[in-house]
């Protein structure tokens, strides 16, 4: 017979519109519906997960389980991906067949921080704290959600490998740059032509992609299958683009003001943010709570290494949610 910890977690699945654009939600947990201000059994506290990019909440599907399971079930886990990374399910467009014009260019990178806090704001009942949980370029959106939306309650936001400064100065972005920046069109004719292949050749080819690790999640094989639509990659390098042009100085000012509610955790190897960069915030910020990775994990740790950053996470928070 299983452990409770080896049962399979349940995981709710939805495709909504946000801002007018098709998003993915991943639910763990028995709350379905937090935004009901009247409700006496909501929870507490929601952990909600602002993934990197490319955006797609099924990249984050083992990660929610594993948290939801460290915390003993007790508090809601949930990922919501970027507006238009999903392939959303057949009989829904990618942008909402309305005449209302919700965001301006609601796919960049602007955009994403405004969906976030609409589907929040819409989503998620005032009375609740967030635990915001960013991946890579969700660190540079979750700050910029807590300095545009400082009423939020936000008890914690832990910045994992964290894109928040210069990522065209970076080893990786010097490289992606001037294929994002000025060829990112010449993509889409080979990923169109690759869209009409059979669903098996297409997660053949992934696997293959992905060859180099010992242990790949079966999730991000699965997932990996949107990359092969248009509309998401086109939405997906747009928003990329957008990052080597803007993410360029570190917002101190904001660091600075929500200093005790920060953890960030940087790589050793991350040439997306490397270790120069974690020397420099940590000589500036002395007082806060930036570690370093000793365990060699990689950049998109979602892909082996879920369940090990969950458990950690769940260390770090043990003295915040004693005190709740």
């Amino acid at each position: 017979m299983k452990s409770a910890s080896e049962e399979p977690v349940p995981l709710h699945e939805e495709f909504i519109y946000c801002c007018g654009a098709a998003t993915h939600v991943l639910k763990c947990g028995p709350w379905k519906d937090l935004s009901k201000d009247e409700s006496k059994n909501l929870p507490r506290l929601l952990f909600m997960i602002i993934p990197g990019n490319p955006g797609l909440a099924g990249y984050y599907r083992t990660f929610i389980q594993a948290l939801y399971c460290g915390l003993n079930q007790q508090y809601p886990v949930w990922v919501v991906s970027h507006a238009g990374h999903c392939k959303p399910p057949s009989g829904m467009e990618m942008i909402e067949d309305t005449d209302i014009k919700e965001l301006e260019d609601v796919f960049g990178l602007n955009g994403q921080v405004e969906h976030k806090l609409n589907f929040i704001k819409k989503n998620v009942s005032k009375d609740i704290k967030l635990v915001l949980i960013a991946h890579s370029i969700g660190c540079y959106i979750t700050l910029e959600m807590m300095k545009r939306a400082s009423e939020l309650q936000v008890l914690r936001s832990v910045l994992l490998f964290p894109t928040i400064e210069r990522m065209a100065q970076s080893p990786q972005g010097k490289l992606m740059t001037p294929l994002l920046c000025k060829l990112r069109y010449a993509l889409y004719m080979p990923v169109y032509l690759l869209s009409f292949l059979p669903e098996g050749v297409k997660a053949s080819l992934v696997r293959f992609a992905l060859r180099g690790m010992k242990t790949c999640d079966e999730s991000s094989i699965t997932t990996s299958i949107n990359l092969f639509s248009v509309d998401c990659i086109a939405n997906i390098l747009y928003m990329a683009s957008q990052e080597m042009m803007k993410v360029v100085e570190r917002d101190s000012t904001t660091i600075k003001q929500n200093l005790k509610k920060l953890i960030f955790y940087y790589g050793t190897g991350d040439s997306w943010c490397p270790q120069h960069y974690y020397d420099e915030i940590k000589m500036d910020f002395p007082d806060g709570d930036i570690r370093l990775c000793e365990k060699g994990l990689r950049h998109a740790f979602v892909l082996d290494a879920s369940k090990e950053m969950a458990a950690m996470i769940t260390d770090w928070l043990q003295d915040d949610l004693t005190k709740l």
